[in-house]
């Protein structure tokens, strides 16, 4: 999926459920240092593919992750070969690490909390929409966003969201 052979994401549009597949595993990268990452780049534009996932490694895990449409995320563990050659009609992309200084400035500090942040909506069809993973190594914030069918990320210090529009929901 995505022109990445045996990438197989399983998309979650609810936050709570999204937490609850992963708990376990974030569990066991609490406490591990951030040793790389790896965003999807497109040679000819020279810039970050953001709609490839994002892969935050740990000395015992890769995580990926991605969004799209308006809501949805998935999370994988090992699953891609950041060796191979991506296929994407009409477009030449490869793996590059350690490019985003959001990201870069986390690594080498232990991951101590993860998050997942909702919004709160009126409306009936979807009260709430999932829209972003948020990491904690100690006080530095890094936070993988939904940008409307694409993945956005952010090294913003920790925000006080509005109560009753957004809410944390804790995954380790």
């Amino acid at each position: 999926m995505l022109g990445i052979d045996g990438y197989d994401p399983v998309w979650h549009h609810d936050a709570g459920a999204l937490a609850a597949a992963h708990r376990n595993r974030f569990a066991r990268v609490i406490g591990q240092p951030l040793v790389g990452s790896w965003l999807v780049w497109d040679l000819d534009a020279e810039a970050w593919f953001t709609g490839g996932p994002v892969v935050f490694g740990f000395p015992d895990a890769n995580i990926e992750i991605t969004h799209r449409k308006f809501d949805e995320c998935a999370i994988s563990w090992d699953t891609i070969d950041l060796q191979a050659q991506l296929d994407w009609p009409g477009l030449r992309l490869d793996w590059w690490a350690d490019t985003h200084p959001a990201i870069l400035s986390a690594r080498g500090r232990p991951l101590t909390q993860v998050n997942i942040i909702e919004r709160i909506s009126p409306t009936a069809w979807r009260p709430h929409v999932l829209h972003a993973l948020e990491f904690f190594f100690g006080d530095l914030r890094v936070a993988l966003f939904n940008a409307m069918d694409e993945n956005g990320l952010t090294g913003e210090p920790e925000v006080n969201l509005p109560v009753g529009f957004w809410r944390r929901i804790p995954v380790a």
